[in-house]
């Protein structure tokens, strides 16, 4: 499947249960061995950012897309969900707003899919 139509699977999974400040980053003309995306939510409990986090994985699975690597379920404070050329981010939001990983990336191609 598509990068892009990956993409905006998970978007629509993140803004299903609600997810905050949805944007991807494209790191595709960036010489970068992390991945080709990165894909960036927060919610404001532990309970959503687990919705969330379950909401994306089941709308992959239901297109074939299995997870490789996941990471930070069991507290729900900053969830890591690996699709090999897309990373997914679900933060708390005061562990986004500390991280604030677009800062750090800001050299990638945004897009908002809160608009």
């Amino acid at each position: 499947m598509e990068d892009k139509k990956e993409l905006e699977i998970i978007a629509e999974a993140m803004l299903e249960r609600k997810a905050q400040n949805v944007v991807s980053l494209d790191f595709s003309s960036i010489d970068t061995a992390i991945s080709d995306y990165f894909i960036v939510c927060n919610a404001d409990s532990t309970t959503q950012v687990a919705a969330i986090c379950d909401n994306i994985e089941d709308k992959m699975y239901d297109n074939g897309i299995k997870t490789l690597r996941q990471q930070g379920r069991e507290n729900a404070f900053w969830v890591i969900l690996d699709y090999g050329n897309i990373v997914v981010h679900i933060f708390k939001t005061e562990y986004r707003d500390f991280y604030r990983l677009e800062d750090l990336w800001a050299d990638a191609t945004k897009t908002n899919y809160n608009e």
